[in-house]
């Protein structure tokens, strides 16, 4: 666990995150471009989507993605676009948050990034996701993504927490790549994304 730890805030985890980000830039960028030319046609402006999201040791940070939903006050499924569904399914939505690892806001492997308003409705344990950066993908991702229950996932992210090592986030890369030809976990059964957390209700 010492060992997880150490390399899960290690300065040597970060400078491979800023490294495979920079030595792939020549095919996300372009990739990026062209995404956000289709979203500026079939949603218009703005073509980003930003929201406030909590990071390492719960410090907010504003976590960047493409804009996969039209505006207004319906609720996500309404909203959601077929357009919208294929950038999500193939998550070319969550390219953008390239720029917020090399930042340092993310890391490419760690729990995900969820909304702040979920902070107070941690318990303790769950709470320790928080003890890392913020991942593009993570343990839990590769074992389900959104088809875990809200316990199951923050279980798995505990567990990345105290098993990280470098082979381990290549593992996950790995898995990741793979998971993305599958297009399995998008969606929670019966929703457009993932249900609202309320918060670890024991009977």
């Amino acid at each position: 666990m010492i060992v997880a730890s150490v390399w899960a805030n290690s300065l040597c985890k970060r400078v491979f995150d800023v490294v495979f980000v920079i030595s792939l830039a020549a095919l996300w960028i372009p990739v990026c471009v062209l995404v956000a030319v289709a979203v500026r046609i079939a949603l218009g402006a703005p073509v980003f989507f930003t929201q406030e999201r909590p990071g390492r040791n719960g410090k907010i940070f504003k976590l960047i993605k493409f804009r996969t939903m039209r505006t207004g006050d319906a609720d996500d499924a309404a909203r959601m676009t077929r357009f919208g569904k294929i950038l999500r399914a193939t998550s070319l939505d969550e390219l953008p948050e390239l720029w917020n690892i090399l930042r340092g806001d993310m890391s490419l492997i760690g729990p995900r990034p969820l909304l702040v308003r979920y902070l107070p409705r941690y318990t303790a344990e769950q709470s320790r996701r928080h003890d890392v950066r913020p991942g593009l993908t993570g343990w839990a991702q590769v074992n389900g993504r959104n088809l875990l229950s809200w316990e199951a996932r923050f279980e798995h992210d505990v567990w990345y927490v105290e098993h990280a090592t470098f082979w381990l986030d290549l593992r996950i890369i790995f898995l990741t790549f793979l998971n993305l030809f599958r297009r399995t976990g998008i969606s929670a059964r019966g929703e457009s994304t993932m249900r609202e957390f309320t918060g670890t209700h024991n009977e």
